[in-house]
């Protein structure tokens, strides 16, 4: 039999750490999870119209078999650009897959559709989800 741990979270588990932001206004937000070390990840992708990015670098025939964060955002397609603020805020603290003297967070994303939820999507030329991840990455504990 499993044991949960002491606060039955994800955070429970060694080596992760969760960070979030979100904006009352925009009624959004953004939710990652880092690890601490490269970490092996899978995914499985359903649904009639998903959002996501670098997942198919998780396909165990692909090269690349860590990451280094994990973002789930509001946003719809928008949402997206959260994991450029997750990948800025690893990249300021040399966390990356090594590419030829460059490191390269891998950061995987999925987004959730909120823009139906009522709040204010009139966010000017770009989203705000790229400094929402930013905030995310950097609160995660």
């Amino acid at each position: 039999m499993f044991r949960t741990g002491p606060r039955n979270l994800i955070t429970d588990v060694a080596g992760l750490r969760v960070g979030n932001a979100s904006d009352a206004k925009l009624k959004s937000g953004v939710t990652t999870v880092l690890c601490d070390a490269s970490t092996v990840a899978g995914v499985q992708i359903l649904g009639g119209a998903p959002g996501t990015r670098e997942t198919d670098l998780l396909e165990p025939h692909n090269s690349v078999d860590v990451v280094h964060a994990v973002v789930l955002s509001g946003g719809s397609a928008f949402g997206l650009d959260a994991a450029s603020g997750v990948q800025a805020a690893l990249r300021e603290h040399g966390i990356g897959l090594e590419v030829g003297g460059f490191r390269v967070p891998i950061v995987p994303s999925a987004i959730l559709f909120d823009l139906r939820n009522g709040g204010d999507k009139d966010w000017g030329r770009y989203p705000p989800y790229r400094e929402l991840g930013y905030e995310a990455a950097q609160t995660a504990t």
